[in-house]
């Protein structure tokens, strides 16, 4: 995977951008945090940087026998972390569970691996897209990296998380640069953001010069 996506990169002395939607916009991250690349932009379409943590359509269909309260059983196994949204399922009342089996997004936003910082902090321009009618990432202000507090179902913005105030992976040294673009969209439901017409002219376009 690293090859060919330097092969790509090197093929674009200028840089390249990353348009990237949902679960995707944290494989972006990952790829970008494990490889020093030239990305100019990473616009992110509501992806859950912070993680997940609700009742959806999508995890009632896969699990009807669970709520949110009762899925860090399943999430927080070594098992449960190969089913995708395990990987980023952060139960605010089960942090020391994230921590000791989170394999992905916990990893990514700890700051246990220096790479994954001084990778993140080339890239040139990070823009959160995100919306309060998203109705799947939960809640929505993860897609800005804000989340609960710790035992609560509080929402705190991203500057008052700890990842952003320890810098553990770059985002506060990114944000304090000015590097950072946030638009919140209404009326936008998840599986529109990668085909509204709209959000491409608004949001995205205006960053792929």
């Amino acid at each position: 995977v690293q090859a060919k996506i330097q092969s790509f990169v090197e093929g674009a002395p200028d840089g390249v951008h990353m348009i990237c939607c949902s679960q995707g916009g944290l494989v972006c991250r990952g790829i970008l945090e494990n490889y020093p690349l030239n990305i100019r932009a990473l616009v992110s379409l509501s992806s859950p940087h912070a993680g997940q943590y609700g009742d959806t359509q999508y995890l009632k269909y896969l699990f009807p026998n669970y709520t949110k309260e009762h899925l860090y059983l399943v999430f927080y196994t070594d098992v449960g972390q190969d089913v995708s949204v395990g990987g980023y399922w952060n139960d605010p009342y089960h942090q020391d569970l994230y921590n000791r089996y989170g394999k992905f997004l916990s990893v990514l936003n700890n700051g246990s691996n220096p790479v994954f910082k001084s990778n993140f902090l080339k890239l040139q321009r990070l823009v959160l897209v995100g919306g309060p009618d998203d109705g799947v990432i939960t809640p929505w202000q993860s897609s800005q990296f804000g989340f609960y507090d710790a035992n609560s179902e509080i929402i705190s913005p991203m500057s008052s998380q700890d990842y952003y105030i320890q810098d553990l992976f770059g985002l506060r040294t990114l944000d304090t640069s000015g590097r950072i673009t946030f638009y919140t969209v209404p009326g936008i439901q998840h599986l529109e953001w990668a085909r509204n017409q709209d959000v491409f002219n608004n949001y995205i376009e205006p960053w792929l010069d």
